[in-house]
């Protein structure tokens, strides 16, 4: 056994102790964080979903029905298993907006209209100019495909792809019944950012060092560029070293900043 396997055995010790003392207490959940996944190539998202099962984490995924490595898309029929499962273990779910559309622009004037450029779907690539109801619809689309997938209904949430918006897109998503959700400073675990730059052990590091109580966190069911993935190499020891220093872990439907939007708006 390495150093750092050794490292890895004692954290998970201390964490399991600390699950036990929570357990005992009445599982309250008094240092919480908010793990949340954003859809990318999967090949990676059933050692993902192992590592949560394993350590009874529960997240809130983001989807967008993206280009995969195996299969017909995030949200095609190849990955309906794999949704259905999570949705049987009591995770939650939200808009990444159905074809991972990105804000570039608003354009001047009213109504709002804005410059959009989906990454995924049959205009991938292509500069669009959308109104409030188009984008409404994209985030709508989502929500119902999960719906279909996992057999819950998907939170009234939404990501922006890059986490890009504007006031005006923010207010056209209201009007529709879906508010933002974006991701703490530090909560930002890095697995976009190239290995070659930003080690895993690094990024781990980082993390631990960095996170607060009520942060929410943010990774992705894979990333393309990224040479030596993030997932599950730092995802699990992640997870255990949170637990050790005193963290639990709760989906956005627990989130007090949005508890009262997502009561208001069907759940």
């Amino acid at each position: 056994m390495d150093r750092r396997q050794l490292l890895l055995f004692a954290i998970t010790l201390i964490a399991a102790y600390a699950d036990l003392t929570r357990a005992e207490a009445g599982n309250a959940c008094e240092e919480p964080l908010y793990l949340t996944l954003d859809t990318g190539h999967m090949e990676v998202a059933p050692l993902i979903a192992d590592v949560l099962h394993r350590q009874g984490v529960k997240v809130t995924f983001f989807a967008a029905n993206e280009r995969t490595k195996v299969g017909d898309g995030t949200l095609g029929t190849h990955w309906a298993d794999w949704w259905r499962a999570r949705g049987g273990e009591g995770h939650a779910f939200a808009s990444h907006t159905f074809d991972h559309a990105y804000w570039r622009a608003d354009v001047p004037g009213n109504p709002a209209r804005f410059r959009i450029r989906p990454s995924a779907g049959p205009q991938q690539g292509r500069d669009l100019e959308w109104d409030a109801s188009a984008y409404c619809e994209q985030l709508r689309q989502a929500n119902a495909r999960l719906q279909e997938l996992t057999g819950m209904k998907a939170l009234p949430l939404f990501r922006a792809p890059g986490g890009k918006t504007s006031v005006k897109l923010l207010a056209a998503a209201k009007s529709c019944g879906f508010a933002h959700v974006g991701w703490a400073p530090a909560g930002f675990l890095g697995d976009e950012l190239p290995s070659e730059a930003f080690s895993n052990d690094a990024l781990l590091a980082k993390a631990l060092r960095e996170i607060r109580s009520g942060d929410i966190l943010m990774a992705h069911l894979g990333i393309w560029s990224r040479k030596d993935p993030w997932a599950p190499a730092v995802l699990e020891p992640l997870i255990v070293g949170l637990k050790a220093r005193g963290f639990c872990f709760q989906t956005l439907r627990e989130h007090p900043a949005y508890q009262r939007w997502i009561a208001a708006h069907g759940q």
